[in-house]
């Protein structure tokens, strides 16, 4: 096979073109390149070459006490912030054996969902934007500016909130905030449907998404594929329901795991429109619940120097992109010996290999932007 970078005419005729997609910002949320082998607008092959934001996270992990690798755990998928701050602290608390207050695990449950539906928001915004529809993110950018400001009020950040401790959360809820919580909930549900009606009712969208990339089961089990984009090919798993975590196991009747079999990027877009609709309505399950709870603590007293028994451990938890998980190692010093990091977003755009060729150039962007990825997430 005969590779060049440019075509001059007919001589280029019978060649394959390598084309480089980035590492400049391909309108997707970082810096990712492809490295993408053309036969005229078809794809023929597609090598993600990763490791442009990598900034050595699990290195960083070892030099820092349990108390300062919140920070940096926080940062790798920015939009999922205070998830990922969850399971490291998850991870430290098993480790201890320590319980966490009943106050304290609702009140993570709440904004734990309260978070994926400002990532879906997100998307569900930047998406349609990719493929030329501008509309659809002013309106999602107004739905995450109203629960914004309840996460800003509660924690004081609006991206990296850093409101989880060992032991339980950085301090209890503001007063009043709960009912103003549960009133931009409402708010945020009530016009949901705008995305049915500009995005989902629109046949141009349904033109350029329906039945293009499509992801087999197969392939979602052989990539390690997770979140929406597994469920989209109807790989139903779900931590959250299948090995639950925090208050998920007594939210059973209010937690829906949507699926969809055609696992194309219509049924991805699909599965997330739905999912941030179910989140609404475990944020109001958790608000009912924290209504029922007496006044308690929400964290427990730690010692000045934390440190956490000889042994491992692996946590994981559902995030709003997938699977995160946190494999430690402990010497029994204030320090993790080693903390490895399973991020959903590097399994989830690997599956590009398989997903991109034989597909048109036409139809690259609209399947990259279905992958719903985070590129600090993938390079950590």
């Amino acid at each position: 096979m005969t590779e060049t970078t440019i075509g001059v005419g007919g001589a280029a005729e019978g060649t394959d073109m390598v084309l480089n997609i980035g590492p400049q910002h391909p309108s997707t949320h970082g810096v990712l390149r492809l490295r993408i082998v053309l036969d005229g607008e078809r794809v023929r092959s597609c090598e993600p070459v990763v490791g442009y934001m990598h900034r050595g996270a699990e290195k960083l992990f070892e030099a820092r006490d349990y108390r300062q690798i919140v920070m940096l755990a926080n940062r790798h998928d920015w939009l999922s912030a205070f998830s990922n701050e969850l399971g490291v602290v998850l991870a430290v608390e098993r480790m201890l054996g320590m319980e966490v207050p009943e106050r304290a695990v609702w009140v993570r449950t709440l904004l734990a969902e309260l978070n994926r539906v400002l990532n879906h928001l997100m998307f569900l915004g930047s998406y349609p934007l990719e493929l030329g529809g501008i509309t659809p993110i002013f309106y999602a950018f107004t739905e995450r500016e109203e629960l914004q400001h309840v996460m800003e009020e509660v924690s004081g950040g609006r991206m990296h909130y850093m409101f989880n401790r060992v032991g339980g959360l950085k301090e209890d809820l503001p007063n009043g905030w709960t009912g103003r919580a549960r009133q931009a909930v409402a708010g945020v549900r009530s016009r949901m449907g705008r995305f049915d009606d500009l995005v989902l009712g629109n046949e141009i969208f349904r033109g350029r998404t329906r039945g293009v990339g499509v992801l087999s089961p197969q392939d979602v089990h052989a990539f390690g594929v997770s979140g929406p984009i597994a469920r989209a090919s109807g790989v139903d798993f779900d931590l959250r329901r299948d090995e639950p975590y925090l208050a998920y196991g007594e939210l059973g009747d209010v937690l829906r795991v949507v699926t969809r079999t055609e696992g194309d990027c219509l049924a991805r877009f699909e599965v997330l429109l739905e999912q941030t609709r179910n989140a609404l309505d475990l944020a109001d399950a958790c608000l009912d619940r924290l209504a029922e709870l007496p006044q308690g603590p929400v964290n427990q007293r730690l010692p000045k120097v934390l440190k956490a028994p000889e042994g491992h451990t692996y946590a994981w938890t559902e995030n709003p992109l997938g699977l995160n998980g946190y494999y430690l190692v402990s010497k029994g010093e204030k320090t993790p010996y080693r903390l490895k990091l399973r991020s959903a977003s590097y399994n989830n755009i690997q599956a590009l290999t398989v997903l991109l060729p034989g597909t048109l150039v036409a139809d690259m962007v609209a399947i990259l932007g279905s992958m719903f990825f985070v590129v600090g997430d993938i390079d950590k």
